[in-house]
């Protein structure tokens, strides 16, 4: 488990190799600003959500902890807003927001409430035990990197090294040392198709229950579109697709194809200010010099994170 001074020592390491005070842990030249400002990482948002659910630790966690299926959009802006402080934050908010989620996990612990795969009924869960984390840190890397390249030119074999070298400071921020994750993209590659194929990742019924309120909710204004859901469930491994109940006729496989058709031809055409995240865009004034972002992209961040300012310094 990563104690609160497991993590202090983690987070020196981090401060000593990040790009300034003020770009944050990675900065402007980076391939995971590159990749991480692009709206269109959305379109894994719930594959993201789906992988973590499938470990029987979290969807205990979220069942038992979270208020994901009474606010759910709340639950989009708090993931989006600790996820984009780190990424693009300054210094500072990288490392406070790594200590809020840190204390937040801190609180979430239990026991399993039935047995599910290899975990036992009344066995003990913490969200801050490091195979935990290893694996929720794997889905948002993984995640984030095919959405971007379903839309975009996929990285090179030198790219796609250098990013996974930039996640290692990203899980550095949940407390996971340079032990705990693999040393290249190989590693990385290999450790998700492991977790995939094991038995650790067994669709529970809590997990069911939660990803059915999401994309089958009693809410239709909050439903996702039949070809988001199609195309979420298209990017899941068959075993875990199945263990959610999602089934794929042609007329999803249809609305999916034809959805990121457009996507394809229209997002890359798109103005920078609409096609760039709000709080990538606050990262860029602040290296210019600006107290506060202009009313767009305060807009933007309302969006993504539910408030106008990602970097409001002293914040908790």
């Amino acid at each position: 488990m990563v104690s609160e001074s497991d993590l202090e020592t983690i987070l020196d390491r981090v401060r000593a190799n990040a790009a300034g005070p003020v770009a944050g842990v990675y900065g402007p030249s980076s391939i995971t600003w590159r990749i991480d400002r692009e709206a269109v990482i959305f379109l894994g948002a719930g594959r993201a959500l789906l992988l973590q659910l499938a470990h029987p630790w979290v969807a205990a966690a979220i069942a038992e902890h979270s208020r994901t299926l009474a606010d759910p959009i709340g639950r989009f802006h708090r993931t989006f807003d600790i996820v984009f402080a780190m990424v693009f934050g300054s210094l500072d908010r990288a490392l406070l927001s790594s200590r809020q989620l840190h204390r937040r996990h801190s609180m979430i612990s239990g026991q399993m409430p039935k047995t599910v795969g290899p975990f036992a009924a009344g066995s003990p869960y913490c969200a801050n035990d490091i195979a935990a984390l290893r694996w929720v840190h794997a889905t948002l890397a993984d995640t984030a990197l095919m959405a971007h390249d379903l839309v975009l030119a996929p990285l090179s074999a030198e790219e796609r090294e250098r990013y996974w070298t930039e996640s290692r400071a990203f899980g550095a921020l949940f407390g996971l040392t340079a032990d705990d994750l693999p040393a290249n993209w190989a590693g990385f590659a290999a450790y998700t198709t492991a977790m995939e194929q094991s038995d650790t990742l067994t669709v529970s019924a809590a997990a069911r229950e939660v990803a059915a309120q999401i994309f089958d909710g009693a809410r239709p204004w909050l439903r996702p579109p039949r070809w988001y859901r199609a195309l979420t469930a298209s990017l899941l491994p068959e075993r875990l697709r199945a263990g959610f109940g999602f089934e794929l006729d042609e007329r999803d496989t249809k609305s999916a194809d034809t959805a990121l058709k457009w996507i394809r031809r229209v997002y890359p055409k798109l103005p920078h200010r609409l096609r760039y995240v709000g709080p990538y865009q606050e990262a860029q004034a602040r290296l210019r010099g600006e107290l506060q972002p202009d009313w767009m992209t305060r807009c933007l961040n309302r969006a993504w994170i539910g408030r106008p300012q990602m970097d409001v310094r002293g914040r908790e």
